[in-house]
């Protein structure tokens, strides 16, 4: 018979129940701290937690400011409309929801290339449209299956327009969707909460220069939302602040009259108010449609501007570089009268050429001009003359008195991307060159710069300020676009006031005859066809560019010349002549001699301006504006 020891076996259990009491008081124990620590001690930090997955921070983008001409024409508007966008990060297969889509949406391959393209090119969005502008239709079939499609929504977003399409488009520039080095640039100016919830911003002209105006300010709502995270209630609502609209300098008639003249050529114009610098119009021919860039231009309508071998989205104006031909001498002829070069009654013999060390500069008379003075060197435009005076004057002289007129230097105009253009000189020269052969300048490489060829190499801007300045009495202005700012909230404007960049000291007899010589130009002179029964009266300067050189003994024959070796065509022009109004700068590429191809358009621009005249439609020319075919 086994005998219990009771009391042993009593001790034991009670052990084992006081340990096992003791291990689920202490478990009981950790959970109650625990339970304190999240409910008491970190309430703060998982409330807010809480709260972000119930509560959604929501960016409100602003309005773009709009952007009208002078006169109060709208060159640039946002209108609404629905766009069915995805958050990758919220959804499982991309491919496959946007192939589901397809059964209810119409997307086509190119939204769907397009789309990709943002995926890499627009990392940190949010959200990415894989269709805009979807039709009312649309619309109300995605809401119907709308619970299939979590991370898919419907968004009401602002688009940009531009009603007159590619008038005055390198003006205007385009939006484009913010891509990596965009967000660089915003972090790098601390405006990144501004940026969020905008896809675009300014890419080129006037739409990026003045960015900061046209975006305005950034709003917020606090929505709650689902477990899917779309919106169920709007909790509260900051309201964003629309961009500052624009008013430009720009008269879009006179803009579309420009452009319109020029007809299929390419080339640009730039027409400025010399006493303010306010640019009138600003053309870069062939343009392009911006509207082409508002959704992301497909890849092609993209080939085909970027590989088009007339370069639409090249800005002429801005960045071209040409020699100025002719232009270049009323120039000339101020400095050499400023420097005691050339007096006004001083005569030269031009036979047709220029000698110097054994070579022959031809003139573009062959048989030349015979008695020249310094007016008649500009109104029959003779190149003996102003070989003669460059030779005289020497490269230094003619460098040094050019930088008055901002040959060389970049205007200011409130465009990015302003070319600064080649004023040669030695200096110039040592920097452009490694080898020391071609840093040395050579006295024979001065004769061609007289009469705006060899390596002078300037900006349509740079021309029509120029031409300003001188119409101006040396009075320089620095060209602008933008007339006035309006501030969206309370309508104020400011005006952008008129800034003087320099005053060039000119005698007033040395500067009314260089523009007496110019009015002789359209009164008797190489321009006097195109400008035949004009109202009023203007001065001008015809210019005929080299493309290619031509060897000394050969004669150069356009119509054995491929069209885009030929030379270019150039005129300036002022008007009224007594007290200009508009100072003009036209240049067309292989064009010819200036007075055939470049002093038309303008002759269309000045009668519109002056007069209210609207030009016949464009018809081909034939030959030169005076007797001797050839003459620039």
């Amino acid at each position: 018979m086994q005998i219990h020891d009771t009391e042993r076996e009593l001790h034991r259990f009670q052990v084992r129940v006081g340990v096992a009491a003791a291990v689920v008081l202490t478990c009981f124990g950790l959970l109650l701290g625990r339970f304190i620590y999240l409910q008491v001690v970190q309430y703060e930090i998982y409330h807010a937690k809480a709260e972000d997955n119930r509560i959604s921070i929501v960016p409100i983008a602003p309005n773009r400011g709009n952007i009208v001409d002078r006169n109060g024409a709208v060159l640039a508007r946002n209108y609404s409309a629905y766009t069915l966008e995805l958050a990758p990060g919220k959804v499982p297969d991309v491919e496959q929801t946007i192939s589901e889509l397809e059964k209810i949406i119409d997307i086509r391959p190119q939204d769907r290339t397009r789309f990709r393209r943002l995926m890499i090119e627009a990392k940190g969005a949010e959200t990415l449209p894989i269709r805009t502008r979807l039709s009312d239709e649309e619309v109300a079939r995605f809401a119907a299956n709308r619970f299939r499609f979590p991370g898919v929504d419907i968004r009401a977003r602002l688009f940009r327009d531009y009603p007159n399409g590619d008038f005055a488009s390198h003006v205007l520039g385009y939006i484009g969707r913010i891509n990596d080095r965009d967000l660089e640039k915003i972090a790098a100016d601390g405006l990144d909460a501004n940026y969020k919830g905008t896809d675009h911003l300014g890419k080129t002209g006037i739409e990026q220069s003045y960015e900061r105006d046209l975006h305005g300010v950034t709003g917020y709502e606090q929505v709650e939302v689902d477990a899917a995270g779309r919106g169920v209630r709007t909790l509260s609502r900051t309201a964003p602040t629309s961009g500052n609209s624009l008013g430009l300098t720009i008269d879009i008639q006179l803009q579309g009259i420009a452009e319109t003249a020029f007809g299929a050529r390419r080339g640009a114009m730039v027409a400025i108010e010399p006493s303010t610098g306010a640019v009138l119009a600003f053309v870069s021919k062939p343009g392009f449609d911006p509207n082409l860039f508002v959704d992301g231009i497909d890849s092609a309508s993209w080939a085909e501007l970027n590989n088009s071998p007339d370069r639409p989205l090249n800005n002429r104006a801005l960045t071209g570089m040409y020699p100025p031909g002719s232009t270049f001498k009323p120039y000339m002829a101020i400095a050499a009268l400023e420097l005691g070069k050339r007096t006004a009654t001083q005569t030269i013999q031009d036979p047709g050429y220029f000698m110097f060390g054994g070579r022959r500069f031809r003139d573009s008379k062959p048989t030349g001009h015979g008695t020249v003075d310094l007016y008649k060197s500009i109104v029959v435009s003779s190149d003996t003359y102003y070989y003669q005076l460059a030779n005289d004057m020497g490269i230094d002289a003619i460098a040094g008195y050019m930088k008055n007129f901002g040959f060389g230097a970049r205007t200011g105009i409130d465009l990015e991307g302003e070319a600064i253009g080649v004023l040669p000189s030695p200096e110039w020269k040592m920097k452009r060159y490694r080898k020391p052969e071609q840093q040395k300048w050579y006295a024979g490489e001065t004769i061609s710069i007289g009469i705006g060829q060899g390596y002078n190499s300037y900006t349509p801007i740079q021309l029509a300020t120029a031409m300003a300045t001188l119409a101006n009495n040396g009075a320089m202005y620095k060209p602008h676009l933008v007339r006035y700012i309006e501030n969206v909230k309370t309508g104020e404007r400011r005006y952008i006031e008129p800034e003087l960049l320099r005053s060039v000291q000119i005698k007033p007899e040395h500067i009314d005859l260089v523009k007496r010589a110019m009015v002789g130009v359209n009164k008797e002179g190489t321009g006097a066809r195109v400008f035949a029964g004009a109202e009023y009266t203007s001065g001008g300067k015809t210019g005929t560019a080299q493309v290619i050189g031509i060897k000394q003994n050969e004669k150069y024959v356009e119509s054995k010349v491929a069209e885009r070796f030929r030379d270019h065509s150039l005129f300036i022009a002022f008007a009224p002549a007594d007290s200009p109004k508009l100072a003009l700068a036209v240049l067309v590429e292989n064009g010819g001699f200036g007075a055939r191809s470049a002093a038309p358009i303008a002759r269309a621009v000045l009668d519109y301006y002056l007069l209210g005249k609207k030009p016949p439609p464009p018809v081909k020319s034939a030959g030169d504006d005076t007797a001797e075919e050839g003459s620039d």
